[in-house]
């Protein structure tokens, strides 16, 4: 039997999910796709976990290529930078609002 997909690519989007399969990192994804000011401090208050812990998290997806930030004078704004994810969380987002 013939292989579907190609290795490089399973390989490719198996790390993707495995980084985002975190129940925090994922809470994270959809704060961000949300909110308009993503900074640390809001997705702290809005995910009801310590600084740190959002951090951590954000740097891991940040290390990844998963989100990006920009400065906006002295808060980083964080957002989606991956499209296979960024369109992944919309879909979780979506269905959440389904009945």
């Amino acid at each position: 039997m013939g292989t579907f997909c190609s290795d490089p690519l399973i390989d490719e989007y198996s790390k993707k999910l495995k980084v985002c399969g975190h129940p925090v990192r994922l809470k994270l994804l959809c704060a961000i796709s949300k909110q308009d000011d993503t900074c640390v401090t809001n997705l702290w208050n809005c995910l009801g976990e310590s600084q740190p812990v959002i951090s951590q998290h954000l740097a891991v997806l940040k290390e990844s290529g998963i989100v990006d930030c920009t400065v906006q004078k002295n808060k980083r704004i964080y957002s989606i930078a991956d499209d296979f994810i960024r369109d992944l969380v919309a879909k979780i987002v979506d269905e959440k609002r389904s009945p």
